[in-house]
């Protein structure tokens, strides 16, 4: 038989729609939502599980300040290669307001955010608070005209090798607070560099003179590190038993030193992006091979736009209006392939090279791994899956997440190809044999 019991909602989502949120199930569930009606008071959480394992993050502006909860994600190690014994994580993506400068204006920083899973708090020092809670300011950069780009608006997640963990990559899509005109730029992170910055100096603020300082000295054990085999033998089997200038420590200084650093994989202008997912396929060029990453992005206006990117060059393969109305698409399902916003859902057909019908337009999706045939005259797919190629089994997608008071009330069954623009970094002539298939078929 089943039991049932009824549960708050509280702090295991928002109060209405409007409010950032963000979860995901990592055996429990763990959130990033506000606390109070109001929306001004905000925790990270374990949300379900043991009641006294449900831990949070300190009422604090220097923890949380007026945060913008974005995305989530749940790390799980690898338990055949794992020889430090290190813990599962969970990282938050958001904006928040930063505190380390000393602006008039309010500046926003983008943040990503981990906890580790065995953390259930301190004994006296941040009881039912998070142990372990670090956080990093995110930096996506054109370092040659120094824009950056502070405010973040979503993250797709996916492993560049299927099955190990240390190969994931966060791609985000960011746009600037201080720009009028809408632009948007893609950057992208890898687990090991934001580990990297985690296990890094911390950042203080000395009240004295209002001026950020690196902290000294650091008690040992290292705080906010999750527990693993070394931490095990030295008698700190949970968080429990951490002692308290650790705790006092990580309390006061949850911000890193070091920044996540990143330039552009691509820069819009006149266009804001709303929703990121991201595919990865190997492809063939003559006898080489390379990694194509293809983004797939939702616009404020209801567009669907496919951009290919290898090496430093992104090239825009086609651009898609969806919707009748201009609606922002808020969810990308590529395995179900649907898209959708707040009101409607489109239903994609899988075209793949069969859309490109020109020779040009052909050669301009050659990173995909299509190639012209002149005998048939159509653009088809050239290489074949192998077992270091991303299949479709092996893409992370992020849950249709419409609110249940939400009525679909459009259902398109229909493909409307849109048209597909030339890139300027990407140019390539079919009467050069670019393009072609190697056999001249």
């Amino acid at each position: 038989y089943c039991t049932m019991k009824m549960e708050t909602g509280k702090g295991k989502c928002p109060f209405e729609p409007s409010q950032h949120y963000t979860a995901v199930m990592a055996g429990i569930l763990y959130t990033a939502a506000t606390s109070n009606f109001l929306g001004t008071m905000y925790d990270i959480s374990r949300a379900t599980g043991i009641e006294q394992e449900r831990i949070r993050t300190e009422q604090s502006i220097n923890w949380l300040s007026d945060p913008e909860f974005v995305s989530s994600a749940f790390i799980q190690e690898d338990e055949k290669n794992n020889p430090t014994g290190e813990d599962d994580k969970i990282y938050f993506f958001f904006t928040e307001v930063a505190k380390e400068y000393d602006l008039y204006a309010k500046v926003k920083v983008p943040r990503v955010a981990r906890v580790c899973k065995s953390d259930v708090g301190g004994m006296k020092t941040l009881q039912r608070r998070w142990t372990t809670f670090l956080k990093a300011q995110l930096v996506c950069e054109d370092r040659a005209s120094g824009q950056r780009f502070n405010v973040l608006t979503d993250v797709f997640t996916v492993q560049h090798q299927p099955g190990d963990p240390s190969s994931t990559h966060f791609y985000g899509i960011f746009t600037s607070q201080w720009e009028r005109e809408e632009l948007s730029a893609v950057c992208v992170y890898s687990l090991e560099e934001i580990t990297k910055v985690m296990n890094g100096p911390f950042k203080e603020l000395k009240k004295t003179c209002e001026n950020w300082i690196n902290p000294e000295p650091i008690p040992t054990p290292r705080p906010g590190q999750c527990l693993n085999s070394a931490l095990m033998e030295q008698g700190f089997e949970s968080s429990l038993k951490l002692p308290d200038k650790v705790l006092t420590f990580v309390r006061d200084h949850p911000l890193m030193e070091n920044s996540v650093v990143a330039a552009p994989l691509m820069i819009r202008n006149g266009i804001t992006y709303t929703k990121l997912a991201v595919t990865l396929t190997m492809a063939s060029s003559g006898l080489k091979q390379h990694m194509t990453t293809v983004l797939h992005l939702g616009t404020d206006h209801g567009e669907l736009h496919k951009v290919a990117v290898v090496g430093p060059n992104a090239t825009l393969i086609e651009e898609v209006p969806l919707f009748s109305a201009q609606e922002p698409v808020n969810n990308i399902l590529l395995y179900k392939a649907l898209v959708g916003t707040p009101l409607s859902l489109v239903k994609l057909p899988i075209v793949g090279c069969s859309l490109y019908s020109t020779c040009e337009v052909c050669a301009r999706a050659r990173s995909l791994g299509c190639v012209w045939r002149h005998k048939e005259g159509d653009c088809a797919l050239k290489y074949v899956t192998n077992k270091h190629s991303f299949t479709q089994k092996h893409i992370r997608t992020h849950r249709l997440s419409l609110p249940l008071f939400i009525v679909v009330t459009q259902l398109h069954l229909y493909f409307r190809p849109g048209e597909v623009v030339e890139a300027d970094d990407l140019v390539r002539q079919c009467n050069k044999g670019e393009g072609k298939s190697d056999s001249g078929t």
